[in-house]
């Protein structure tokens, strides 16, 4: 979108287009529903390739304009790889702080409260034991994720924490959602 001198910035966002945006979505509902998409190949070993071409939302299909973006995962060598690329389980670390940061600074600025910077460190504890099955009591994934934000604002603390628990990562990994899985052989 065009930004024109009208327009009314809030921490680098756009807010009248972000007003505009929440309008449009009040009149047609529809244009709520997006779908996030990637493809993924195995490349040997311990290493994974993913790419990100765009998704659909908006009630059409959107390219990334800068993309295709490609993703490496990969394991570090204490759990058998390589250590080319951030493993799976720190990529989710990744999309919470993003998501978690990116939320609190929109939705702070919807409200016209400035916000200076965000600093944030993830910790996710990992018991092996539920991933090798070696202890079906024991959870496969996170335990329990930590996030520490360093935020410069105006706004008061619980404010901003409620701001940034809008984010839609950390509803996926705060709550369960359904996986489906369709796998062929051949």
């Amino acid at each position: 979108m065009m930004t024109d001198t009208k327009d009314r910035i809030v921490n680098g966002v756009n807010v009248t287009a972000l007003m505009d945006t929440i309008a449009a979505v009040k009149n047609e509902p529809a244009i709520a529903d997006f779908t996030f998409k990637l493809e993924n190949e195995w490349r040997g070993g311990d290493e994974n390739r993913s790419i990100i071409r765009g998704f659909h939302g908006a009630c059409a299909a959107q390219p990334h304009e800068q993309g295709p973006f490609e993703l490496m995962n990969a394991e570090p060598p204490v759990l058998l790889g390589g250590g080319s690329a951030p493993n799976p389980v720190e990529f989710i670390l990744h999309a919470l702080a993003g998501c978690m940061t990116t939320t609190m600074v929109y939705h702070a600025a919807a409200r016209g409260l400035t916000v200076r910077s965000v600093e944030s460190r993830l910790e996710g504890d990992l018991d092996l034991h539920g991933f090798l099955g070696l202890d079906e009591k024991v959870r496969k994934g996170y335990k329990v994720i930590r996030v520490v934000m360093r935020v410069d604002s105006d706004a008061d603390a619980e404010t901003l924490t409620s701001l940034a628990k809008n984010s839609p990562v950390y509803d996926i990994v705060s709550n369960s959602v359904p996986v489906e899985v369709d796998l062929t052989v051949g």
